[in-house]
């Protein structure tokens, strides 16, 4: 007797190697072929570009903000900008460009390289090796140079 399956296999979620599954997001992304896609910033052509422009444009707007926003704010209000802090002794917009811009900037990449990490394990995105690696014949590898050139 014929055995018939009552499950289709095409909907059934994969099951990755590490035990987790793939979420719609991340089979949409890997059935894309991203050569094929236009890259345009404005209006991109594919969900991960869009989420992650998102946080492209959110991370700039909040850059601009660490970094221009002390001197803007000097050049409209000198006289609260400049005064001097009581346990330093720098003028507050002196502190806040040359301690709070770096240190925003700092905190701004650990912020982005979080979102973006959230960003690749919604979409399945690896970043390991894809363990297709091209071996050299033995002749190629004789004819390296120590400095990885070829002899010629």
């Amino acid at each position: 007797m014929e055995e018939k399956h009552t499950h289709d296999t095409a909907d059934a979620p994969r099951v990755e190697p590490d035990g987790g599954t793939l979420t719609q997001a991340a089979k949409k992304h890997r059935n894309t072929d991203y050569l094929d896609e236009e890259v345009n910033l404005l209006k991109p052509s594919t969900p991960f570009m869009r989420d992650h422009l998102k946080v492209v444009w959110a991370s700039f707007a909040i850059w601009a903000l660490i970094v221009f926003g002390p001197v803007t704010a000097t050049a409209l209000a000198p006289e609260a900008m400049t005064v001097t802090m009581p346990v330093i002794g720098f003028p507050l917009h002196y502190f806040l460009i040359a301690f709070g811009a770096p240190t925003g900037a700092l905190i701004l990449a650990a912020i982005y390289a979080r979102q973006r990490d959230k960003l690749d394990q919604k979409y399945g995105i690896e970043h390991g090796t894809t363990g297709t690696k091209q071996t050299k014949s033995s002749k190629q590898r004789d004819v390296e140079a120590t400095d990885g050139g070829v002899e010629q």
